[in-house]
């Protein structure tokens, strides 16, 4: 079976070596290779000097990676002729453009819905308010005529976006490490925690709705009050001028420290060194940061947005809107040291949740049946 996987995922090209920046590595395109003779993704690629180390090198041989230079419409038409069956990661604009052309041929396929458009675009900018409106209402026609659609939430996403295909909600966070001797030193280092605390957040920091600014401006309105006792943590790449202007706006540049990006594999490390996680964004899926802080045992909070509501309790999220300085003080006054452990032991009990068996178990099963059905695109 020759497959074709449509998203705007932007992959790196050095000297003809193909590395992914993020969600499609060879870990996860293993999901697509598994039971097909070959995988074409078409994809967007960028060309560039050198490679980094939080970069994933390209090896899977059955895949094939096809830039989207050149690929208009009689391109991305003859790619949708040759493949036997097609998956769609939304949001995307080459998906989209791969299920209009869809309509005519009529080719088997599936959706994947794995963050909400329009939370995307409406905190991106006045063009990104514009847009917005149709985005939403392409992606909703979209997902309401699919016949099959893996969801990466349990509810967030089928509610804005639902279908009258079959759907499973299922997440593409995998946890495999968990035992004990976590949650036992997590808490440890709670019962030792001294006054001062420290915040941490994962997200590229040179993106205005990943929502760091928030958590800097509520240090600025504590230190106001004489409240100095925490220390902001940013792990993520990207220009940091703006954030750096906020901080320095809210006198809080000695409490807020830049960590630049990590490899994954020091991720874990440095979770298990601060004190309490936020994740403040305006737009997500799923949010794979958030679960693998989780993981850690760590007291965590979060805004009203994408699935965090799914994994966090109520009084531990604020809402998704620039006047939350308010309650985001609140949330960080409430957290001592008693409710700080029963947070950190509920928050490790739901990452359990997402177990790498368990969820690929669900997922192998629900692709199986979309390979091995006849689910047409032909309107």
């Amino acid at each position: 079976m020759k497959l074709l996987f449509v998203h705007d995922h932007k992959f790196r090209k050095v000297e003809n070596v193909l590395y992914s920046t993020g969600g499609l590595n060879n870990e996860v395109l293993e999901r697509y290779s598994k039971n097909a003779s070959q995988v074409t993704v078409i994809a967007r690629i960028f060309e560039e000097g050198k490679s980094e180390n939080k970069w994933s090198k390209i090896t899977n041989k059955k895949i094939l990676i096809k830039g989207d230079k050149g690929l208009y419409y009689n391109n991305l038409k003859q790619e949708i002729l040759m493949c036997d069956k097609m998956i769609i990661r939304l949001p995307s604009f080459l998906g989209l453009q791969a299920l209009r052309l869809n309509r005519k041929i009529g080719k088997p396929y599936m959706i994947e819905m794995v963050a909400c458009p329009w939370d995307a675009l409406w905190n991106h900018g006045f063009a990104g308010k514009i847009l917005a409106p149709y985005i939403f209402f392409r992606n909703r026609k979209e997902l309401k005529d699919a016949p099959m659609v893996l969801y990466v939430t349990n509810q967030f996403l089928q509610y804005r976006y639902p279908t009258k295909g079959k759907a499973i909600g299922c997440s593409d966070v995998v946890i495999s490490d968990f035992n004990e001797n976590i949650l036992n030193r997590r808490r440890e280092k709670i019962e030792h925690c001294g006054k001062k605390k420290i915040l941490g957040t994962i997200a590229a920091i040179n993106v205005k709705y990943k929502g760091q600014q928030y958590i800097i401006e509520s240090l600025g309105k504590l230190k106001r009050q004489g409240k100095e006792d925490f220390e902001y943590q940013l792990v993520g790449n990207g220009d940091s001028s703006f954030l750096k202007s906020i901080a320095k706006k809210n006198n809080v540049e000695e409490q807020v420290k830049f960590i630049g990006g990590l490899p994954h594999e020091k991720i874990f490390e440095w979770l298990d060194s601060i004190d309490i996680y936020v994740q403040p964004s305006r737009q997500e899926g799923m949010p794979r940061a958030l679960i693998e802080a989780m993981s850690r045992g760590i007291p965590a909070f979060g805004a009203k947005t994408g699935g965090i509501p799914e994994l966090l309790p109520e009084q531990y999220l604020f809402s998704n809107s620039s006047k939350n300085i308010n309650e985001i003080i609140k949330i960080l006054e409430s957290l001592q040291n008693g409710n700080m452990m029963q947070l950190a032991e509920q928050n490790y009990e739901v990452a359990k949740k997402y177990r790498g068996k368990e969820i690929q178990k669900v997922r192998e099963e629900f692709y199986l049946d979309f390979y091995n059905g006849s689910y047409t695109g032909k309107k």
